[in-house]
């Protein structure tokens, strides 16, 4: 048996126990086997280190503790997760996306060479709507060295990658049945770099980290699927691309980009759920900046710079993840190092208020982010080699930790796909 057959296993488990519960009432039972046929589905991107039985390829990264794509089933009341299987690879998959319809799961894997090639590679997933199981479609180059994120154009028919070493950024075509072909367009990022000390960040802060050169961080489609936004860390630049969804070739706006401050380093942006704010989080400046977006011409125009970090602090700090509530009142901001997670209230405007913060209980929060309910948030705290989950105040914003904590060797994304709610 193989790892990749542990989830059908977990569930033929699962079935059993809940046949043995005839004495329960009727319509319990078959709630019960329902959820058991249907789980709420997690999926873990880490780093992982090559492993010599599964892949021959070689991988250019320091160890990492992860086993590939980790795979859970949720507890939808309590937030509890359940490990079910593992996708064994060795090529760190640390940033993962579905499609639209829930059947397949693309993977950024974040090598910086597989053999002789100086690139890093995207794979392709169908899943089992039975059980979340997960079976390899194909895996291609990425377009450059050490890809760190992916996304779906909202035409569902490219891939969008951001390789983070390689400083490109690239569309690849998502076939008929899921598959992957190899890019239709690479965009190599250019320009002069930020200074290695960022214009905000906080009084004695140390955080260095991307301005050596280059670094495309985050690729996304804004929801009119028009334009592509990418930042890249070292430039200190948020691009903006037109975008051809029949060619899948990108063309740059004009303006082609708009500047953060000097070293700051922008990292991830998250658009609010109206289209027309969006939220940029930047790792060494340790602040996020409101952008107001044109969504006829693309354009962007900053509005508002606030602190990540609590009144006072001082110190080194490198700022992670950024996420807008579902409703659009509150957004979420990653603090590495300080171990925290920044709370802000959404005015009317779109301007943030510090409302708080809570401490990730572990180091290194990389990603966080929202079951489908909205109700936990679950907390990738990478060096500490687990996954807190904490319940949402949905009309305050806070934090509550549950107390649960899921081990996974450095967790670096998790999403979530609910199959009962994705036929």
């Amino acid at each position: 048996m193989t790892l990749h057959d542990v989830s059908r296993r977990s569930f033929l488990k699962a079935s059993a126990a809940l046949a043995g519960t005839a004495s329960l009432a009727p319509g319990l039972l078959g709630a019960q086997l329902k959820e058991a046929r249907r789980p709420l589905m997690a999926y873990v991107g880490t780093f992982s280190s090559p492993l010599r039985d599964v892949l021959s390829t070689q991988v250019d990264l320091p160890p990492g503790n992860g086993r590939g794509i980790h795979l859970f089933q949720v507890n939808r009341a309590t937030g509890a997760m359940t490990p079910v299987g593992i996708y064994a690879m060795g090529t760190s998959p640390s940033c993962l996306t579905f499609n639209a319809a829930g059947t397949r799961l693309y993977s950024a894997n974040e090598t910086d060479r597989v053999g002789k090639d100086k690139q890093g590679t995207v794979s392709a997933f169908s899943i089992d709507r039975a059980d979340g199981h997960l079976t390899l479609l194909n895996t291609v180059r990425s377009g450059g060295a050490g890809p760190t994120y992916v996304s779906i154009h909202p035409s569902g028919r490219s891939l969008l990658v951001a390789n983070y070493f390689g400083g490109s950024v690239a569309v690849l075509p998502i076939l008929p049945d899921g598959r992957l072909s190899n890019a239709t367009d690479i965009k190599k990022d250019a320009g002069t770099l930020g200074p290695t000390k960022a214009t905000n960040s906080p009084p004695g802060s140390f955080a260095i980290s991307g301005h050596d050169r280059t670094h495309a961080h985050m690729i996304q489609a804004d929801p009119s699927g028009r334009f592509v936004l990418h930042v890249d860390l070292g430039l200190d630049k948020v691009f903006v691309w037109k975008f051809d969804a029949r060619k899948g070739v990108l063309t740059a706006n004009r303006p082609a980009a708009v500047s953060l401050p000097p070293g700051d380093g922008p990292r991830h942006f998250h658009f609010h759920p109206n289209g027309r704010w969006l939220y940029s989080i930047q790792e060494e400046g340790s602040t996020v900046v409101l952008f107001d977006y044109d969504v006829q011409e693309g354009r962007l125009a900053a509005r508002q710079t606030i602190s990540t970090l609590p009144p006072g602090f001082a110190g080194s700090n490198f700022c992670s993840e950024i996420l807008v509530s579902g409703d659009g009142r509150f957004v979420y901001a990653g603090n590495r190092l300080h171990d925290s997670i920044g709370i802000f209230s959404i005015g009317p405007n779109g301007g943030l208020t510090y409302v708080g913060e809570e401490w990730t209980r572990g180091n290194y929060p990389r990603s966080f982010n929202f079951d489908p309910t909205g109700r936990f948030l679950y907390c990738c705290n990478q060096r500490a080699d687990s996954i807190a989950i904490f319940q949402v105040d949905r009309k305050k914003g806070g934090l509550e930790f549950t107390g649960r904590y899921t081990p996974v060797g450095n967790p670096s994304s998790i999403v979530f796909l609910d199959l009962a709610g994705t036929d």
